[in-house]
């Protein structure tokens, strides 16, 4: 995904001082429609919409009914982002918005396609670079947004050793820097911890207010956000707008009607996990009580470019635990803890340091019991992985055979893989898209995609990094209900996880981590 960083060369513009402030841009669209390649309806329909200048606007609604792709149509990149057919207009301060060079600032859902360098300093200074911004300012711009987006660690971290919800931090403050008078924001905390996220909401509403740049930020959790947006704008599943005015009042009249949309309204419980048929997510076969066990795993992490003699970044030290046949562990902490590093080892997609990491001898292939070692087809047919960036997963050109890739890999029975895959694209409302290239998907869609993917052809073990991000009410039960049901029919389950919520429901255990070390 093209970040809005980059510029053309040869059309960029000079950036000015930060101070002063030139204030938020004004937001006009006509009969915007966006129709991706594959699909037989539009994600976006008609849609009129118009942005006073320096509004702050909280973009709501169900799964896939097209937030993120109103975000990309306000940046003007619906059609460098993929193929489609587009309608209408969208103009920003009377621009057309594909002919305006800079100005929009946006954090991707998916935020490591935001990161263009090699270390913190470096990325964000990026913009500025191509903003031909002079050097003796760069540097100091850098530090003060670095700060002001609350980053936890100095410019020169390196970029690849950041957590997802550091990394969200990070191409923040990448699109801070920049002084644009419209900011795009897509779950801009969906990976952080509570208190991460309060202070990175507290960061993002101190700049937006002091800048007076027009905000549109899409969430699928209002209540943090509703006392600071001006406005609601809640867009149902085939791109209708279902409601748009002052927050309280709409949440006030059509509270319900919003709810039965799977729209997380304040207050209320937690949604009820789907019951899903243990047939679609049971192991192939049963295996063995405990499937992988680590021990005193320590893993470091350096960059071949960054200086060698510079110490590496430790992301796990001394950590013990075990997966286990039918049973779930929640792998918790705050952000950089550790959690899809922990995850990636168990899964053996990570050698680690120095500690071991052993499947029992029931698992072990030609290479022996350690995951790390395993061919591709083997590893696969025992433990699946889930990453927490969707994209990363995908290896086919459609819905329906990303399902099924697995399977097919590792020889499994056609018909049953088959009949699995169809179960579950029906179970994560995906079945309508089967066809569909998963990258013409949202990214809520991507990930039960990808969940489902690793559920399909019924490995022992099912290893997933944050599978309830971007998912609204209904689409949240059905991720839970689908991995407690794989779990009760005895796959082992390990899930790294800020979602409270679903650690409450889903897990048998917890480990919990601080500094890449066990704390509880």
């Amino acid at each position: 995904m093209p970040s809005t960083r980059c510029l053309p060369v040869g059309k960029r513009p000079t950036i000015a001082a930060r101070d002063p402030r030139t204030g938020g841009a004004h937001v006009a669209v006509e009969a915007l429609g966006w129709q991706p390649l594959g699909r037989r309806t539009p994600v976006l329909h008609d849609l009129d919409l118009t942005i006073p200048a320096g509004q702050r606007v909280l973009l709501a609604g169900p799964s896939g009914a097209g937030k993120s792709t109103l975000l990309r149509a306000l940046a003007g990149l619906l059609l460098t982002a993929g193929h489609g057919e587009v309608a209408g207009s969208v103009r920003i301060d009377g621009h057309d918005v594909n002919r305006r060079l800079g100005g929009t600032g946006l954090l991707l859902q998916d935020p490591l396609a935001g990161v263009v360098a090699e270390t913190v300093g470096r990325d964000v200074a990026f913009g500025l670079e191509n903003a031909r911004v002079p050097r003796s300012e760069i540097w100091p711009r850098v530090h003060a947004t670095l700060s002001a987006a609350q980053f936890p660690y100095p410019a020169t971290h390196l970029t690849r050793a950041l957590s997802g919800g550091e990394t969200q931090r990070l191409v923040l403050a990448g699109n801070l820097v920049l002084d644009n008078g419209l900011l795009l924001l897509d779950e801009p905390t969906s990976m952080l911890d509570a208190v991460a996220a309060n202070a990175v909401r507290g960061a993002i509403q101190r700049e937006v207010r002091e800048r007076g740049c027009t905000m549109v930020a899409v969430e699928h959790h209002l209540e943090p956000w509703v006392d600071f947006a001006d406005r609601l704008l809640v867009i149902g599943r085939h791109g209708e707008v279902l409601a748009d005015g002052v927050p309280a009042q709409i949440l006030a009249e059509q509270g319900d009607a919003l709810s039965a949309q799977g729209v997380w309204l304040p207050g209320l419980p937690a949604p009820r996990p789907v019951p899903v048929d243990a047939t679609l997510v049971a192991p192939w076969v049963d295996g063995p009580q405990r499937l992988v066990t680590a021990t005193g795993v320590r893993v470091e992490l350096r960059s071949s470019l960054a200086d060698r003699a510079a110490p590496p970044t430790v992301a796990l030290a001394g950590v013990d635990v075990e997966l286990r046949s039918g049973q779930a562990l929640a792998v918790t902490g705050v952000s950089g803890a550790g959690k899809s590093t922990l995850v990636s080892v168990l899964a053996g997609l990570l050698r680690p340091t120095a500690g071991s990491v052993e499947a029992d001898p029931a698992l072990a292939t030609r290479r022996g019991t350690r995951p790390w070692r395993w061919r591709s087809r083997d590893l696969t047919a025992r433990l699946a992985w889930a990453p927490q960036s969707p994209e990363h997963g995908i290896v086919t050109a459609t819905v329906r055979d990303e399902v099924l890739a697995s399977a097919r890999a590792c020889g499994r029975d056609t018909a049953r893989a088959e009949a699995r895959a169809v179960g579950l694209l029906e179970v994560f409302g995906l079945d309508g898209l089967a066809t569909v290239s998963p990258y013409h998907l949202s990214g809520g869609e991507q990930r039960r995609l990808i969940v489902a993917a690793t559920l399909a052809h019924g490995p022992y073990g099912v290893l997933l990094d944050e599978p309830t991000v971007g998912q609204d009410r209904h689409t949240w039960g059905a991720v839970i209900g689908a991995i407690s049901a794989a779990r009760d029919a005895g796959a082992g389950v390990a899930v790294s996880t800020h979602d409270l919520m679903a650690a409450d429901v889903l897990a048998d255990d917890r480990t919990e981590l601080a500094g890449g070390r066990v704390v509880r």
